[in-house]
């Protein structure tokens, strides 16, 4: 990135690129903690970067990635919106009654659901909506929910690796690294199918050969109505028609000329306006509130702020100097290093929150291009980046986003999900997944 004639002018004449890093690593210390909200330390962090002379105020901005912002606001917008019409509800019912309510059958179709949803709209926002009404179908059955919660949460990480938008690090790795829609579906779709098919395996050899119910739980199943539901039938049809729209938009973005961000804020205005053309100005005014309010504000002001916090270690020279040691400690090996990005990814993801391990990496990684023949040779990097990041942040409950989204609501209806329980499991689980990518790394590109 050419960052012009800006020059970091740190107070008291200290050393910029070691000012950033301390700001950098106490910003992801409190993180970790979690005893403060996240995009209240990550914008501490970006203001810290700006008055301490890391950055400028003008620089700060040019850090800030707007066409990720756009890409998660727009598809949080038209999930608000299409949520209401029952469309989740009523897959999640399906499912459990072409199961025939077998708790083994449902365990698995409801993992496949949420993989697919994943993929299509983002891990988090997919989990948010099924949790609840499995815990419906798994009281309904009598039966253990953890198990279900357990397999939707791998199923949304796994999923959402299949896509730019399933998860939130490919919309980072995207849009910085300018990747489409279907670069990641014919890069990752392949591996991410096996990934799939080996942890519903898994599950069902852990959980699923030994779950049983009765006749009667199973009828209770059975009875429920998908049709039921849904709850507006023409707002289901206009979310089908506006997502479905954006979703070949994403497919035809290059030939369109169109940004992803662009896309999902068109779709997401448009379903905004079907929404509220019937209805008067006031009553407009209360119902765009109310969807607007379940965007997820936290994360979107949690990009900004990091953002700015990675762009003061880039600025200075700290990522570019990280990416020099890393191509002398693999001797310049290019399939030694895709290698060293995807096992350290994984195994850091699952320490530390994904979303900002790969902010931190990208420039990195980018910085990396004179030393492998250019931009067009770092494509297999990139992919170690993303499978790393997404399938690693299955190894601890606060590896992603969609973990600890399960772990609360879990713990809201008083299902015990403690961090140790979860992590003996899913720790082994996901770095099979990852020896899968491996492989696949291997063949494919290597």
């Amino acid at each position: 990135m050419d960052h012009g004639a800006f020059v970091p002018n740190v107070i008291f004449g200290l050393n910029p690129m070691w000012v950033a890093v301390l700001v950098l690593l106490a910003t992801y210390a409190v993180i970790i903690t979690e005893k403060l909200n996240r995009s209240i330390i990550a914008l501490l962090g970006a203001g810290l970067m700006i008055i301490v002379g890391v950055l400028n105020q003008e620089e700060a901005i040019k850090g800030v990635d707007f066409n990720t912002i756009a890409l998660l606001t727009g598809m949080m917008v038209l999930v608000a919106i299409s949520r209401k019409s029952g469309m989740f509800e009523y897959l999640a019912i399906w499912s459990a009654k072409k199961a025939k309510a077998e708790p083994w059958a449902i365990l698995l179709l409801m993992s496949v659901t949420t993989a697919i949803l994943s993929a299509f709209l983002d891990n988090v926002t997919t989990v948010l909506l099924i949790a609840p009404v499995t815990l419906v179908i798994a009281r309904e059955l009598k039966v253990a929910p953890y198990p279900f919660l357990f397999a939707e949460i791998f199923a949304s990480n796994i999923g959402g690796t299949a896509t730019l938008i399933g998860d939130p690090p490919n919309i980072i790795i995207g849009s910085q690294a300018g990747l489409s829609f279907n670069d990641f579906v014919i890069n990752l779709t392949p591996v991410i199918l096996v990934t799939m098919a080996v942890q519903a395996l898994a599950t069902h050899l852990i959980w699923g050969r030994k779950m049983g119910t009765t006749p009667e739980a199973q009828a209770r199943v059975m009875a429920l109505s998908e049709r039921e539901s849904i709850k507006d039938w023409p707002l289901l049809r206009s979310s089908l028609i506006v997502i479905g729209a954006v979703l070949i938009s994403f497919v035809l973005a290059r030939f369109l000329h169109l940004e992803p961000g662009t896309i999902a804020m068109f779709g997401a205005a448009v379903l905004l306006l079907l929404d509220n053309i019937e209805h008067h100005a006031e009553f407009q005014t209360e119902n765009v509130q109310r969807t607007l309010s379940e965007v997820d504000w936290i994360t979107i002001f949690f990009f900004v702020g990091l953002f700015m916090v990675v762009h003061g270690l880039e600025v200075t020279g700290f990522l570019k100097m990280l990416a020099d040691q890393l191509v002398a400690f693999t001797g310049g090996d290019f399939a030694k290093t895709a290698y060293v990005i995807l096992w350290t990814s994984a195994v850091l993801s699952a320490i530390v929150d994904n979303i900002p391990f790969v902010a931190t990496m990208i420039p990195l990684i980018k910085a990396m291009a004179p030393a492998f023949g250019g931009p067009e040779h770092l494509m297999p990097l990139w992919w170690s980046l993303s499978l790393g990041a997404c399938l690693g942040g299955n190894g601890t409950l606060i590896g992603a986003s969609a973990n600890l989204t399960v772990a609360g609501i879990a713990e809201r209806n008083g299902i015990s999900f403690r961090f140790w329980d979860y992590t003996k499991l899913a720790f082994p689980l996901m770095l099979i997944s990852v020896a899968i990518s491996h492989v696949y790394i291997w063949l494919r590109y290597l």
